[in-house]
């Protein structure tokens, strides 16, 4: 079986790479020649851990192969992917517009059965939109389309795909079906559950789960809002919550809000759709709204604890939404440290991966230094953004001797408050006393 995966962006390589694995024949395509010349040579335009070390593997053994030619790599395709992004327009909807843009270009060069799979998160109906854009350019081709959500997380996709918790293939057709579970083999022997569905209900799969995780993310920021106004420990609270087995401990972490590719995008698609068809869903965007709130309330924590953040140095520990990746997309941090500018501060920041990616936005506005120790050095606080594992046991007398005054604030309660206090410091955290 040939496999062509169109879009080699994070969602495409992953997918490209772990079916070579599986020992399937994987084309991966994209317009972007800067981009294919990179992967022909084994560099990974982003960071994914052990991405790069497998796809130079299945380089090697000739099962994984890159290309800006679309039409001939769908025509030699039996199963082609379409993995290309769908950002976000000024209403919060999907932009659909590389997704059709595919559609005709695999239209234009149908030569023989194929399966059309969306790996791509799209709203419910693009699998029949899909379908119309084929149909009018070629009303005789042979093709079935077939929803097959991604549930990948940044910094742990590759166990996440050979391991996942559940495969997802919508389709209205007995052939496609069989030809997807036949290119999922290797997971049936894991005992890896499938969900078989029509297409609809496959492409709402994936927005419901998003938005219920970004709903976890902003109802235990809420309580750790309400923890500390009443002296009670956020930590200790969702450690019991997460015992019992019908709410889980995942994504119940309080911290300075959720960011990201997939979750703000989402939630805001989610209920965008909701509007076109006359629902109000009010848990949707109240996500929203507690998401923004709450990068805001981490200014304000960090003004009260610097007494006024206007003229002070403040070095910021981690830039990416999330450890073991280089996405700043909708980063807390980055929000917190272009409100921290406006407001006068001077900002000293580091990350192990996400340095090049803030340059491109933030520019010359902040300093970038070599490591932790480096953005503590004469600064007046020193802040906790993203809990990389390097700041999980910082040298703590080194940092305190570095700071102009021994101000901590962790927001995301990786230190023990006690501990931070006895060691000199002033410690803030999130939810806790």
């Amino acid at each position: 079986m040939n496999v062509g995966v169109i879009g080699a962006g994070y969602v495409g390589l992953v997918t490209g790479a772990c079916f070579a694995e599986f020992g399937v024949n994987v084309t991966c395509i994209d317009t972007n020649e800067g981009r294919i010349n990179l992967l022909q040579k084994g560099v990974v335009p982003f960071y994914e851990p052990g991405l790069e070390e497998l796809i130079r593997k299945n380089v090697n053994e000739g099962r994984l192969y890159f290309s800006n030619n679309t039409a001939e790599s769908v025509k030699k395709s039996d199963v082609i992917f379409i993995a290309v992004g769908t950002p976000s327009l000024e209403d919060g909807s999907a932009d659909l517009s590389y997704v059709d843009s595919v559609a005709r270009t695999i239209a234009e060069n149908l030569n023989g059965y194929k399966v059309i799979v969306t790996k791509s998160t799209v709203p419910v109906g693009t699998g029949e939109r899909l379908r119309n854009i084929i149909q009018d350019i070629r009303n005789d081709g042979d093709f079935d389309i077939v929803s097959n959500p991604e549930f990948l997380r940044e910094g742990s996709a590759i166990g996440d795909f050979m391991r996942p918790d559940r495969i997802v293939i919508g389709s209205g057709s007995e052939r496609a079906t069989s030809v997807m579970r036949d290119l999922y083999r290797p997971l049936y022997l894991i005992e890896t559950p499938f969900i078989t569905t029509d297409v609809e209900t496959a492409e709402m799969i994936k927005y419901a789960s998003n938005v219920f995780l970004a709903a976890k993310i902003s109802f235990i920021n809420e309580m750790a809002n309400l923890c500390e106004k009443v002296g009670a420990n956020v930590q200790v609270v969702s450690k019991a919550m997460g015992l019992d087995k019908r709410i889980g401990p995942k994504f119940l972490h309080a911290g300075p809000g959720y960011g990201g590719s997939c979750f703000p995008k989402d939630v805001r698609a989610l209920l965008q759709i909701a509007e076109s068809h006359g629902y109000d869903f009010k848990i949707a965007r109240s996500v929203i709204e507690v998401n923004i709130t709450q990068k805001d309330r981490m200014i304000t924590k960090i003004e009260h604890a610097l007494r006024g953040a206007g003229g002070k140095t403040i070095g910021i520990l981690g830039l990416s939404f999330k450890p073991n990746t280089n996405d700043i997309r909708e980063s807390p941090a980055v929000h917190i440290i272009e409100g921290l500018l406006d407001i006068g501060a001077n900002i000293r920041v580091y990350d192990p991966v996400a340095m090049d990616d803030t340059k491109s936005v933030l520019g010359q506005r902040v300093t970038y230094c070599s490591d932790a120790y480096d953005a503590a050095s004469n600064a007046d606080a020193i802040i906790l953004v993203t809990e990389w594992n390097q700041f999980r046991n910082l040298q703590l007398e080194r940092l305190k001797g570095l700071l102009k005054h021994p101000v901590f604030i962790d927001l995301r309660n990786v230190y023990e408050p006690d501990r931070m206090r006895k060691s000199g410091f002033d410690y803030y955290s999130v939810g806790r006393s």
